[in-house]
């Protein structure tokens, strides 16, 4: 078994809307059916018991190695804590040689899932160990460290619930919510409304607590201190006992309460000015809770208690704190809801103030503390209190977070209980966090937990907004970037900032940001990372969506023009027309419930994914009465068709006109091609709410020129001749650009033309046979790339595709695309048309445009 290429599919795909890993797999032989290799299935359990049910026979096919690579990397996430259930394995065209594909929650761990799965296989082949235990515990590991931590990560399951999409932005915390002009973004707990000033104030603890005594909050009283004799004749000052802390810490770094005695002062010292510079602050008696504002409000609140272990008269402190480390909570940094007790140096001073060490048996029942703070992050306990707050204590933790500027803010407080205002008790704030941790609130080690998660993003957004922007995705064989610009266009119009991808590049408010073939899923993650964007238009290609899958998971309205044979079939394991149409369909199955899929009514293959679509359904095509139209009308529901010389929408009774006299990309109706395009974006128009008027003015301002759609289907004037560039390249486009051409007057008509090499033979034959029936001259032209092809090979299948012409009469091969484009040029006489099939449409574009200027 070998595996032969591994890919990412970070989207919406072919096989489901999962994350997953597809992997291209080749099995010989007996490897395409297990039951032909004695003693593997046996092996296999004996090194991995867990691997759960393998089905005999799958979908027909024996169960190859394949399969068992797909049920293996499944089984190892899912004992590994990964949340994953979906994996699909199937047979290619070539013999012996499957797809695999396999769900994963972090990329790193699929990856080494699917890693460690085929090392499991190979050990059962030969008869080797596989340590099961250990690639687990591999996976654990990697997964805890790759995914969000326990705080980011219930914000974004907050946002899941609401239908809300997000994108973590570095491998950290740090994370975006919504799209393009509707984001909203946070790093751990902090938003991005917080300002870098109340942060800094946040973590100078004496500024702070100046700033919440102004606002009439309790404090403790306290004062920076430059050296260890400062810091005791701090103390003296305000009384002990006292605390010692960094003045700029985090997490409870470097924190020694409760001081009575100089040496311990000393102690205290040394380890708060690891952390730069040292404060000296009176100790308040009581209880460390901490409560959680978010906005304007209490959301949540826990009593913290430090790190401790009761004595069983019999254990050591050591054995006790190994014990309580057992607790499958616990775990190594911030992954699990409390962190493992650590026997280091500040553990042992505190045991030493007890008259205890790591090796002593305490007494029954007596309490070792192992930590003066009583911080998650070392091993402290949180108990939900949040029930139990008093309103003037809950109104003093709002007041010191808005008194700072947070808006989400974890408040430090020291007091006997929550049941009392903080002054009748003598306690006091003693520090407030930016960035606080929510897991506590999240889950308790007592109490239950609160939905802190769902509080911020409640923040974030207002009720009912999903942080989302219209999303509109094109796809099909032909008219895809036409349409594309011309919906881009109507959205323009109506004032929206736009974004879009096409095969041409990426345009910002009609800005280029990018150029090439950008119709791939990256580039739509780039439009909804821009922060001005409105509106998105993305031309999906069926590359993208093979390579990984949808740049977005779900949107508004989906856009199929057509489907056609010569679309790269042969590629990828795609290799018919249905195949394709199922890979197409993947837009339109992440329609949003309340969207719309705008398809072509007259293309049985499009019309089809009708019932795929989760949301509406706007059919399309020139011919009211085609079937499809007459029973979707007769059910009230949308279509858009040609009636006499106007385009209509219809819905039940309602109807709207565009006259094609108005619409120039269609040159009043004749460009049969045009007109699909435009019906498919009035339809796109249409589902995003755009009001007539502006689909009507938009339409209008639209211009079939090189800068508005360049290479499709450009008209130009050269010396009183007709010159055509288009960027037309399978036999469905050959079709279309005969059927335009044939409405226009010519004396004479001439077409240039390449192939493209990653073709089917008979898609690049089939091309010249159909130019060959409308054309007298056909100029055939070899480009620079010919994408896998020897010299010659693609100009000898487009002259044979010639053979049968019964109108050319002139035929010449020319190397180079320029050269061929000025000898058409040359041999054109005033009422002459040429259609010139550009490869390089940028550069042949400009090229063209210079010999006209010279004309």
């Amino acid at each position: 078994m070998e595996v032969t290429r591994i890919r990412a599919l970070r989207g919406p795909n072919l096989w489901s809307r999962h994350t997953a890993i597809e992997a291209i797999v080749a099995c010989q032989g007996a490897e395409n059916a297990i039951s032909e290799l004695p003693g593997f299935e046996q092996h296999l359990r004996a090194l991995f018991p867990t691997i759960g049910e393998l089905h005999p026979i799958v979908l027909g096919q024996p169960l190859a190695l394949a399969h068992v690579l797909e049920h293996a990397a499944l089984a190892l996430q899912a004992q590994a804590g990964c949340s994953v259930n979906f994996g699909h394995t199937t047979a290619t065209t070539d013999e012996g040689v499957y797809q695999v594909v396999v769900q994963y929650g972090e990329e790193a761990a699929g990856r080494l899932a699917l890693k460690l799965a085929q090392q499991l296989i190979e050990a059962a082949l030969r008869g080797t160990a596989f340590d099961a235990h250990d690639a687990i515990a591999q996976l654990r590991d990697l997964d805890e460290s790759e995914r969000l931590g326990p705080s980011t990560g219930s914000i974004a399951d907050a946002a899941v619930a609401r239908g809300i999409p997000y994108r973590r932005l570095t491998k950290g915390s740090l994370v975006q919510f919504g799209w393009g002009s509707k984001q909203r973004r946070i790093q751990a707990a902090e938003v991005d409304a917080t300002s870098g000033v109340a942060e800094s104030i946040a973590q100078d603890k004496e500024l702070t607590k100046q700033l919440l005594n102004a606002a009439g909050v309790p404090v403790p009283l306290g004062r920076p201190v430059k050296d260890v004799d400062d810091a005791w004749a701090a103390a003296l000052e305000v009384g002990l006992p006292v605390v010692v802390k960094p003045q700029d810490g985090n997490q409870g770094k470097g924190v020694t309460v409760n001081i009575i005695s100089r040496e311990q002062l000393a102690a205290a010292y040394a380890a708060a000015a690891e952390y730069g510079e040292v404060m000296v602050e009176k100790f308040l008696p009581g209880f460390d809770f901490r409560l959680l504002v978010v906005g304007d409000r209490l959301v949540a609140a826990a009593r913290r208690d430090p790190p401790q272990v009761i004595g069983d008269g019999v254990s050591t402190v050591r054995q006790l704190v190994d014990t309580v480390n057992l607790d499958p909570r616990r775990g190594e940094g911030h992954a699990t809801s409390l962190t493992k007790i650590r026997l280091d140096d500040i553990a042992v001073g505190r045991l030493e103030a007890q008259g205890l060490k790591p090796d002593s048996v305490p007494e029954l029942g007596q309490r070792v503390v192992l930590r003066n703070n009583a911080n998650l992050s070392t091993g402290g306990t949180a108990t939900d209190v949040t029930d139990t707050v008093h309103p003037e204590i809950a109104a003093r933790a709002v007041d010191a977070a808005q008194m700072v500027g947070l808006h989400i803010c974890g408040v430090d407080m020291v007091c006997e209980n929550m049941l009392v205002p903080l002054e009748e008790q003598s306690g006091g704030v003693v520090e407030v966090n930016a960035a606080p941790g929510l897991r506590m609130h999240i889950s308790p080690s007592f109490g239950r937990g609160r939905p802190v998660g769902e509080a911020v993003m409640d923040t974030l957004f207002a009720a009912g907004d999903d942080g989302r922007i219209p999303v509109i995705a094109v796809t099909g064989t032909n008219g895809k970037t036409t349409t594309a610009r011309l919906i881009n266009h109507l959205l323009a119009s109506s004032g929206l900032c736009t974004g879009m991808t096409n095969t041409d590049g990426v345009y910002v408010d009609g800005r280029q940001t990018d150029s090439g073939d950008c119709s791939g899923p990256k580039s739509a993650r780039n439009v909804l990372l821009h922060p001005d964007v409105d509106a998105a238009v993305f031309e999906v290609a069926r590359g993208g969506i093979l390579r990984e899958g949808l740049g977005f998971d779900r949107c508004q309205v989906a856009v199929v023009t057509n489907l056609g044979q010569g679309d790269h079939l042969g590629l990828n394991y795609i290799t018919t027309v249905d195949e394709l149409a199922v890979l197409k369909r993947v837009i339109v199955r992440n329609v949003a419930p309340g969207g719309y899929a705008a398809l072509n009514a007259a293309d049985p293959t499009v019309a089809a994914m009708a019932a795929s679509c989760p949301g509406g359904v706007i059919f399309f095509t020139a011919d009211r009465s085609h079937p499809v139209m007459a029973t979707h009308r007769a059910q009230g529901k949308r279509t858009v068709f040609v009636d006499q010389d106007a385009i209509v929408a219809s819905e039940g009774s309602w109807r709207e006109r565009v006259p094609l006299r108005d619409v120039p990309i269609t040159r009043n109706g004749t460009i049969g091609f045009q007109v699909d395009n435009v019906m498919a974006a009035v339809a796109a128009a249409w589902a995003v709410g755009l009001d007539w008027d502006t689909i009507r003015s938009g339409l209008a301002s639209f211009k079939s020129d090189t800068h508005g759609v360049p290479g499709r289907f450009n008209v130009m004037d050269y010396r009183g001749a007709t010159v055509i560039a288009d960027y037309g390249h399978n036999t469905d486009a050959m079709r279309a650009l005969v059927a335009a051409v044939d409405t226009m007057p010519a004396k004479r008509r001439s077409v240039v033309i390449s192939g493209a090499g990653d073709r089917r033979d008979e898609d690049i034959r089939d091309q010249t046979a159909i130019l060959g029936r409308a054309f007298d001259d056909v100029l055939l032209y070899q480009d620079a790339a010919q994408r896998g092809r020897a010299d010659g090979e693609v100009m000898g299948l487009l002259r044979q595709g010639l053979q049968g012409a019964t109108r050319t009469r002139y035929i010449d091969e020319i190397r180079g695309e320029f050269i061929a484009i000025d000898k058409a040029l040359a041999r054109l006489e005033p009422g002459d048309l040429s259609l010139i099939l550009v490869d390089q449409v940028e550069e042949a574009l400009e090229h063209l445009a210079k010999r006209i200027a010279e004309a």
